[in-house]
Order: C-alpha cells, then sequence, then structure tokens
C-alpha cells in the first residue's frame, strides 16, 4: 500500500472528502488535499534500495473551527503509525472562506524483493 491509498482511507473513515494534488470537485465546507511531496529511497543493501520513504502534504480546509477536523486527522494518522513531519495554520483565505492547514507526513515502506 502506498501513503496516498493510507491516507485516502483515513479521511474515508472521517468522512473528510479528499482528493490529490487538486480539490477539482465542487468545494465542501471542509475537504483535503494530498499533495506528494518526497519519494525517495533512503537506505541500500547491494546496491539496491531497501526502504522507499513517501511524504506527503495534508491541505486541510475548514469554513468553520478548524481545530477540531485537525485534531481528528493528527489523531488518525499517529494511529496509523504515520509519523508527522510538520503541521502548520497557513492562513485565512479571504476570497474562498476557508481556513487552510498543513500537516506534513511521512511513512517508510520496506521494499520487497520479486
Amino acid at each position: 500500500m502506498s501513503l496516498l491509498a493510507e491516507l485516502k482511507c483515513i479521511t474515508d473513515a472521517l468522512n473528510i472528502p479528499a482528493q490529490t494534488s487538486i480539490f477539482d470537485a465542487p468545494a465542501p465546507d471542509k475537504y483535503i488535499v494530498f499533495t506528494p511531496i518526497v519519494d525517495d529511497y533512503h537506505l541500500f543493501a547491494d546496491n539496491k534500495p531497501n526502504v522507499d520513504v513517501e511524504e506527503v502534504r495534508i491541505s486541510y480546509f475548514d469554513k468553520g473551527n478548524y481545530l477540531a477536523g485537525k485534531k481528528a486527522i493528527e489523531n488518525a494518522v499517529i494511529a496509523a503509525e504515520i509519523t508527522i513531519t510538520d503541521r502548520r495554520y497557513l492562513g485565512h483565505e479571504d476570497d474562498t472562506g476557508y481556513h487552510h492547514y498543513a500537516i506534513d507526513v511521512a511513512k517508510n515502506y520496506q521494499i520487497e524483493e520479486e
């Protein structure tokens, strides 16, 4: 499974609509956009990668009080054993009315030989 797939399962369980890269549907009062940040091989043995590191930014948009949604996302990510590498409030978008909060996450995946 990939990090994007795991995050999609989490947001589905939280009933928060989510898409990757852009949200092209009519935007509800709260939604998530996943932005892949890094796919990297960190550990090698015998000139072959052993670990694939995936990093994704979770951009959470909410027209109301974003704190409850932010906390629910963080708790679900931690429960899924995904590492939170950064969290930050990016501001209120006056033109759309959304609060924008970003949560950067990462997970290591063991590469299995075929």
